[in-house]
């Protein structure tokens, strides 16, 4: 059902026309708004700033639609940002399939998709220099920004505070389940924007979430959740080795039956395991284990994922990273630890970290409580164990030698988790900088461009003694600027009100783009079409633009340090002499001299790429030189965990190499072994690039979805508690339409039930029929399994909580079989 046809025809319509409208939607597919997501679309219908801080799986995605919906009824135009490409991919296609493919575009920098339409989704960063670059006259009308926690993160908060800044004439929607005290945003954002800012932050949590703390072994803990019904459970390690190697130590613990074993082999049916790394995992979800993290094919996580929303996986082993962008049914998240590795240090979790993770347990539409378990260190456990099996007898505990904890721990306890539980996640922190980029776009803008940088300098979210840090920053790019003749200062200001002119034109989008791809094109020039290499070094210089792969680039070096000990000691190079030597090992780094002075004399007419370091590295061309298949680079350089990261980045080496070599410059070596990559890249998983692909027809892709969808029927029923949840999930809907009394969709819905007379019959005695979360919990739905069919009974959720008022129905277990959804028969609507 396309919202865009819920469009009122007046683009003047008032707010409550346009907040009616969306509500008919959901009305019409059978959804009733919570109390919070009401009052945030009002603030949002009114024009005002919304700050939206409300627990995970609250619907904050619903209040995003209709925030781009008004903007659609004002003819105005909306921008939806994300942290992760990934993210902002799934939610075009989702934007799409809602508001209808011509409505909506995308601009990740890899990618631009109808960058002219009126919903556009990007990465933050993209929205940041859109708004550095045209200031107030952008053409952004209203923000909505997800995950904006994010305005934290050290390396990429900035771009999460420059459109705050630069965007006065936006309506913004911040959203995230962790934001902490926003009182700052609130006030900062009416000032500069002279809009009303609201909060919505004291939504109850759907499915409401308990803790505990447990002294047992790993796997005692788990064995006891499998047996009170607490599965799934995501078992959250901060490391992926830990992950994998806690997946294969519970191989040892029965976590499902012989009919769920056959149920997942039914939903694997032909998937092809084609690596090491694979095949292991074959063996986990086969025994209802799954593994899940950021290192995995996407396929594999794919499977994992959608083994999960199925039921069928008891235990997923994962990191912390499963938050963002990732629909997997938790009931239950087990912390093995409270500490983490942060790059520089062990340190304990932070409130928001926490918060984070424990917010994915309990689903709403799978769960009606989630839980959230933590469990001692490991030396605390053994030696609660020990003193237990000393009994009560003094001398005994005594004489038990407690374990210490090991060298550098960090240590937790129960009052740890107590604190983290109850603590609010911390205030988010301002991590604003300067770039060469930022400057030379704003010098570019038509305006006083001193007064516009001197603004921004003053006027942001650091303190003054940061602030005047970026200030000296920014005066010494400037000073260099001036020096290398690529700004000049003028005497009148021109017609379009400069006070200092670039002498260079910046190339279209300069900082939309692989900031480092007209580099390139440049590089190309220096190489010699007739030379043997030539095909080689071209994809050297395309590699030398892309982001560092750091889990390969470690892994050559030590491959490379391994190579040059055992030369050293073959040729009898002493020890000390063999440490000193080593220090100047690298991984392999071709046509180094050649690259860095390019990129110097590059970078003296293009200072913008001052930024973005070049980078000499191989691993494409390793691998073709090489002659190695994809299993053979994981196995030869022990990257086993890294195999999704190795996938990302031959596949950005294909696309860019297929995109930034003019075709001129293409000799048929160099097409080969283009087309070598795609095709090696496709073979091991083709889903990054049929991604890609897909986003050049996106109406195309989205009715390929549908029809992969309908090609691949399985038995609906095959597993009870997916098929208990569609049931459930039908049920309630009746509840919902019933309570909106939709009584001609009721009727098409159960025809044999006169449902304006029994539900006149119930409003009668009551004023509403309950649609909240109590009126989804487990104790108002009875079912009773039969072998052909299952009666149920929806009790209604009436005010005076007498429970007497309800729907009975039959489930037809076949019928539902064979058109994939639960069919279910309503056989009448009355009081007990």
């Amino acid at each position: 059902m396309n919202l865009i046809d819920y469009l009122p025809e007046d683009i003047d319509a008032d707010p409550d026309t346009v907040f009616d409208a969306f509500v008919r939607w959901n009305a019409d597919r059978g959804f009733t708004l919570y109390p919070h997501q009401e009052e945030a679309l009002i603030e949002v219908v009114s024009g005002n700033n919304l700050i939206l801080s409300t627990p995970t799986g609250s619907g904050k995605s619903l209040v995003a639609a209709g925030a781009h919906f008004t903007a659609l009824t004002r003819d105005v135009r909306t921008f939806y940002t994300a942290p992760i490409k990934a993210l902002v991919s799934e939610k075009f296609f989702d934007l799409c399939a809602t508001f209808g493919t011509e409505n909506v575009g995308m601009m990740t920098g890899d990618a631009s998709v109808n960058a002219g339409a009126p919903i556009i989704c990007c990465t933050a960063e993209i929205l940041a220099y859109i708004a550095l670059r045209d200031g107030e006259r952008a053409d952004v009308d209203q923000v909505v920004m997800d995950e904006f926690h994010f305005y934290a993160e050290p390396d990429r908060g900035w771009a999460w505070q420059v459109p705050l800044l630069e965007l006065p004439q936006a309506q913004f929607i911040l959203m995230s389940a962790t934001l902490g005290d926003v009182t700052r945003f609130e006030t900062d954002l009416t000032r500069r924007t002279g809009r009303p800012t609201s909060v919505v932050k004291d939504a109850e949590r759907p499915v409401p979430l308990y803790y505990s703390y447990r002294l047992t072994p790993l796997h005692e803990t788990l064995e006891e959740l499998l047996a009170t019904q607490q599965a799934p459970v995501y078992v959250v390690h901060f490391t992926q080795a830990a992950a994998l190697e806690r997946a294969q130590a519970l191989m040892s613990i029965n976590m499902c039956t012989k009919a769920e074993k056959e149920a997942i082999a039914a939903l694997i049916g032909n998937f092809r395991f084609s690596t090491r790394f694979g095949r292991a995992l074959s063996r986990l979800v086969r025994h209802g284990i799954g593994v899940h993290h950021a290192g995995m094919l996407p396929k594999y996580r794919r499977l994992v994922e959608r083994l999960a929303q199925a039921g069928l996986l008891k235990v997923i082993c994962g990191t912390d990273t499963l938050g963002v962008g990732v629909n997997v049914p938790i009931r239950t998240v087990l912390f093995t630890a409270l500490s983490k590795y942060d790059g520089n240090r062990v340190r304990l979790l932070r409130a928001r970290e926490f918060h984070q993770i424990a917010g994915r347990a309990g689903r709403a539409g799978f769960d009606t409580a989630g839980y959230v378990v933590c469990q001692a260190p490991d030396h605390v456990v053994e030696n609660e164990k020990a003193l237990a099996k000393a009994g009560d007898d003094p001398k005994k505990r005594r004489k038990v030698v407690r374990k210490k904890a090991p060298e550098g721990f960090v240590n937790w306890s129960e009052e740890t988790f107590e604190k983290l539980r109850k603590a609010e996640p911390e205030p988010l922190t301002s991590r604003f900088k300067v770039s060469n980029a930022m400057l030379l776009a704003v010098i570019n803008r038509p305006g006083d461009c001193f007064g516009a940088m001197r603004k921004l300098l003053t006027d942001n979210h650091e303190d003054r003694k940061r602030q005047r840090k970026h200030i000296s920053h920014t005066i010494a790019i400037y000073r260099s600027l001036l020096a290398g003749g690529i700004v000049e200062k003028l005497k009148e200001p021109d017609d379009q009100g400069r006070m200092a002119r670039l002498t260079v034109d910046l190339q279209e989008d300069f900082a939309l783009n692989q900031a480092l791809s007209t580099f390139a094109l440049a590089a190309f020039e220096l190489l010699d079409l007739e030379s043997p290499g030539y095909a080689l070094d071209m994809v050297s210089i395309v590699e030398s633009t892309l982001d560092d792969p750091r889990q390969i680039l470690s892994a050559q070096l030590n491959k490379a340090k391994a190579e040059a000990v055992a030369q050293m000691k073959a040729d009898g190079v002493e020890y000390e002499e063999r440490m000193e030597l080593l220090t100047e090992v690298t991984y392999p780094m071709p046509l180094e001299d050649l690259l860095l002075g390019a990129y110097e004399t590059y970078r003296r007419g293009h200072p913008w790429v001052g930024d973005h370091v070049v980078s000499p590295k191989t691993v494409v061309r390793d691998m073709y030189e090489k002659a190695m298949t994809f299993t053979d680079f994981i196995q030869y350089y022990e990257l086993t965990r890294s195999e999704g990261s190795v996938l990302r980045y031959l596949a950005d080496a294909y696309r860019t190499l297929s995109r930034t070599i003019p075709e001129h410059l293409k000799t048929d070596d160099l097409v080969d072994l283009i087309e070598w990559l795609g095709e090696l890249v496709r073979q091991v998983d083709s889903s990054l690039l049929d991604e890609w692909e897909a986003l050049a027809n996106p109406a195309a892709a989205l009715e390929e979805q549908a029809k992969e969808l309908e090609s691949k029927p399985r038995p609906v029923t095959a597993n009870a508690r997916a098929f208990r949840v569609l049931v459930r999930n039908a049920m309630f809907r009746l509840i919902e339409l019933a309570a909106l009394e939709k009584y001609d969709e009721l009727e098409e819905l159960a025809p044999n039930v006169d449902w304006e007379e029994a539900l006149d019959a119930y409003f009668e005695e009551y004023d509403e029929l309950g649609t909240g979360p109590d009126a989804r919990g487990p104790a108002l739905l009875q079912i009773t399994e039969e072998k052909e069919l299952w009666r149920v009974r929806q009790t209604f959720h009436d005010p005076a909580g007498d429970r007497d008022w309800g729907i009975s129905a039959q489930v037809d277990l076949a019928a539902s079989d064979e058109e994939g959804r639960a069919v279910v028969h309503v056989t009448g609507v009355n009081r007990l």
